[in-house]
């Protein structure tokens, strides 16, 4: 993957690192959707308590409650690998395994224009 460049604040004219921004999307099995839920809720409170996380917004889509969504923003590339380090990142993905269609969920990362 290619490194996004870094980029100047407009309002301080200060060059920064960019951003880390992606998605998660992935789909509960039948009737497991509330677990699903569940693990979402507590792992949505410990990443939101991370000093470089900017947002973390999980959802399900109205259409198809047992498809979720979720929005992910880093302050910078060492905020997100201190993300990925997190051991309770590592425990909500293996419990989330069994519960959902996918083998893990399909990540898809952004860059802000």
């Amino acid at each position: 993957m290619t490194e996004p460049p870094l980029a100047d604040d407009a309002r301080t004219g200060v060059t920064v690192p960019p951003a880390v921004t992606l998605y998660a999307e992935f789909t509960a099995l039948p009737g497991r959707e509330a677990a699903v839920e569940e693990l979402l809720r507590d792992l949505t409170a410990r990443v939101r308590g991370e000093p470089g996380n900017l947002a973390f917004l999980a959802h399900h889509k109205l259409e198809d409650p047992a498809a979720f969504f979720v929005y992910e923003e880093y302050r910078d590339r060492s905020a997100f690998a201190d993300h990925l380090a997190a051991d309770y990142g590592a425990r909500f993905n293996a419990s989330l395994s069994s519960l959902i269609v996918e083998d893990a969920s399909v990540l898809t990362q952004l860059v802000r224009l």
